[in-house]
């Protein structure tokens, strides 16, 4: 007697629900406790976050569902519920170890956008593993390495007990219940600040994630400043040359740390003293993250307007708002040049700022190795650079915009030389500060590319004006525990060949603000 096609479904469904209920009785031990370890490890992050009973049930769900995707994915690829949830504890691991470490030297934690800088890791490695420490990424290799040799030995596939499609079907149940907490999750939108310290305390480490990605997908409605500002009419031959300098790192810490010796930077002072305007200008950066005070001088835009953006502008929003300082001078009719001794590709600049309106980008590959002032191209290579292009510019009007590399961290990678204690000093250092003595180095050779430069402008026929301003303060998280912290600020100048500092003014500005400051003191807005 044949069975009728419905009593087949019920016995067809009979055994996917026992071959169901089979993969989940295998899983459920690894699952739990994996997901518990993970709400676990939120204990060893820095700052501390909040116990997750005291955080919103959408950023637990949030939790729960990106622990489980890697769980999920390891799972399908090795078949072993314990190896998987060992390797996503490893990866989560790792995670708290980064932000730890970027906590330590950036006073700042680690949030979706920083993945990026894995793959730049890769790519710049010198500018990253020092601070995370090489002994640790070592470590860190050989103990996946071996992991996954030990898990893999010890534990036996579920595809053993289980058949493939019993298997997959465990896992598209799986995921179909992580994409229900991840959706669910991020239905009702929290109040986050875009502080990733506060929000990190108050929504925890994974589960602040997700909304600061899903956040950067959303653009501002906001007017850039230089979109409003239709450059006047002028004469070109009438324009005069503009060079402005982010130098990398600088600040003046002669009023953080009164023994450094009063003449360190003799060239700049005489530059602030003749100076149309100079003081201390306010950045959206500590530490590192160029591109933060970078963006906000070229576009004008402050980092409060922007949200999640603020912390690399470069990666989705410089393409929607390509009105910058360049394009207005280059509207004017200025020939638009930037020089970087590095990588052009290193921020994506090399696509960013043609859209800004740069006509050149020379980068590392227009300098020599033996122009190198310690791990990077010199400044008073860049000095020298810069000459050049003026000199071959004639009459016409050209803007030059040079980002400095010399003074780039690590600094603890690099060695102070047995005079410079007594050159730069005043008085002895405590021990554990030769970061400071390798700082103040390279911003003596800052304070010569100065020079250079200021005298070339002085040697020009041609009008020509010079803005030099600080990106951040450097890392140097070992001296700022012996003398406290700097509070983040650096120094700007404006200086011209044809003034006097007769009218000098001494204001603290925001960068977002120089830009336009400049343009005036052009008369050029």
């Amino acid at each position: 007697m044949q069975s009728s096609p419905l009593a087949s479904a019920n016995v067809f469904f009979s055994f996917w629900v026992m071959g169901i209920e089979s993969f989940y009785a295998l899983i459920w031990p690894a699952l739990a406790l994996g997901l518990l370890c993970s709400f676990g490890l939120e204990a060893l992050v820095r700052p501390k976050v909040s116990l997750p009973w005291h955080r919103p049930i959408s950023s637990l769900a949030q939790h729960a569902g990106l622990w489980l995707a890697v769980f999920c994915f390891e799972l399908a690829v090795f078949q072993r519920p314990w190896f998987a949830a060992a390797v996503a504890l490893c990866f989560q691991t790792i995670l708290v170890l980064v932000n730890n470490a970027k906590y330590h030297s950036l006073r700042e934690p680690f949030f979706a956008q920083d993945f990026e800088y894995f793959l730049d890791t890769i790519r710049f490695p010198r500018l990253y593993l020092p601070f995370f420490g090489i002994g640790k990424a070592i470590l860190a290799t050989i103990g996946v390495i071996m992991g996954i040799g030990v898990g893999l030995y010890l534990e036996s596939p579920l595809t053993r007990p289980l058949s493939i499609a019993t298997f997959l079907s465990g896992i598209s149940l799986l995921i179909i219940g992580i994409s229900l907490l991840l959706i669910g999750g991020t239905r009702k939108r929290q109040p986050f600040t875009w502080n990733p310290k506060n929000d990190i305390q108050t929504y925890g480490f994974i589960g602040s994630l997700l909304p600061y990605a899903l956040a950067e997908k959303i653009q501002p409605q906001i007017t850039p400043p230089y979109a409003s500002s239709p450059p006047p009419s002028k004469a070109i031959n009438t324009l005069p040359h503009l060079v402005v300098i982010q130098s990398e790192s600088f600040f003046d810490p002669r009023s953080w740390y009164p023994s450094i010796a009063p003449n360190l930077l003799a060239h700049l002072d005489r530059l602030r003293h003749s100076s149309t305007t100079y003081g201390q200008l306010q950045v959206p950066a500590w530490g590192a993250n160029t591109v933060r005070t970078e963006f906000g001088f070229l576009s004008g835009i402050k980092a409060e307007q922007i949200g999640v953006h603020r912390f690399n502008p470069y990666r989705k929003l410089a393409s929607w708002y390509p009105y910058t300082l360049v394009s207005l001078l280059k509207q004017l009719g200025y020939r638009t040049i930037c020089i970087h001794p590095y990588p052009a590709a290193f921020y994506r600049r090399n696509t960013i700022f043609p859209q800004f309106g740069f006509d050149q980008f020379l980068d590392i590959r227009c300098f020599d190795v033996e122009q190198k002032s310690g791990p990077y191209i010199g400044d008073t290579a860049l000095a020298e650079k810069i000459c050049t292009e003026l000199t071959q510019s004639s009459d016409a009007p050209l803007f030059v915009f040079a980002i400095t590399m010399e003074n780039h961290g690590p600094l603890h990678w690099e060695t102070p030389l047995p005079h410079e204690a007594e050159q730069y000093c005043t008085s002895l250092l405590p021990e554990g500060c030769d970061d400071l003595l390798i700082y103040l180095r390279h911003l003596v050779n800052a304070d010569t590319m100065a020079g250079m430069l200021s005298e070339h402008l002085c040697s020009l026929d041609k009008e020509a004006w010079l803005c030099w301003y600080g990106d951040h303060v450097p890392i140097m998280p070992t001296v700022y525990t012996t003398f406290g912290p700097p509070d983040g600020k650096t120094d700007y100048l404006i200086w011209s060949n044809r003034t006097d500092g007769s009218r000098s003014e001494q204001k603290e500005r925001q960068v977002e603000d120089l830009g336009k400051v400049l343009l005036k003191e052009m008369n050029l807005l």
